[in-house]
């Protein structure tokens, strides 16, 4: 990300930041604390004005946009919470997982696990309600139903972290 600062004389000072691709935004900061927020679409087009700011409603953006009241938590699956033990999660399967190659019938998931498995995402395709013949591939995305301590485990076999041997309960069993 490259920053561009540029001094207005009388006015105060100018910031261009890249945005993705050619994609500009253009924050002036005036003497009087007013910001006054643009979005360039291309470096050499006019800027388009978003919004005006005061000096303190600005401050107040900033240490929003900087984090200081949330901090957002970054997880490796999504999940989605049905109630307090019940959930429906995203686990990708990795290429160490020993469900690669087994079908859905194989894997015992359900029986083994305490899953079910609601649909299978492959690339661009959603297979829904795979059925038992259903094969478990390499990169597949498993949507699945269970409980939070059951998709945790699943998460584990799929990364290929554990086998379906290990303690569910001992942290260090790989």
């Amino acid at each position: 990300m490259t920053v561009y600062e540029t001094d207005l004389p009388g006015v105060g000072k100018k910031f261009e930041v890249e945005l993705d691709g050619e994609r500009r935004l253009v924050v002036v900061i005036h003497n009087t604390g007013r910001r006054e927020v643009f979005v360039r679409p291309e470096p050499d087009a006019d800027a388009e004005k978003l919004f005006d700011l005061s000096d303190r409603l600005a401050r107040q953006v900033g240490t929003i946009l900087e984090g200081a009241y949330f901090q957002p938590i970054r997880t490796d699956s999504i999940e989605t919470v049905l109630s307090d033990d019940a959930l429906i999660e995203w686990v990708n399967v990795g290429p160490e997982s020993p469900f690669v190659g087994g079908t859905l019938a194989e894997t015992r998931l359900r029986e083994e696990i305490g899953v079910s498995v609601v649909a299978i995402q492959r690339g661009e395709e959603t297979i829904t309600n795979p059925g038992p013949d259903t094969e478990i591939g390499t990169d597949d995305t498993l949507v699945v139903l269970g409980s939070r301590d059951a998709c945790r485990r699943l998460h584990d076999l799929a990364a290929g972290d554990r086998t379906l041997d290990d303690d569910p309960d001992d942290p260090d069993a790989t």
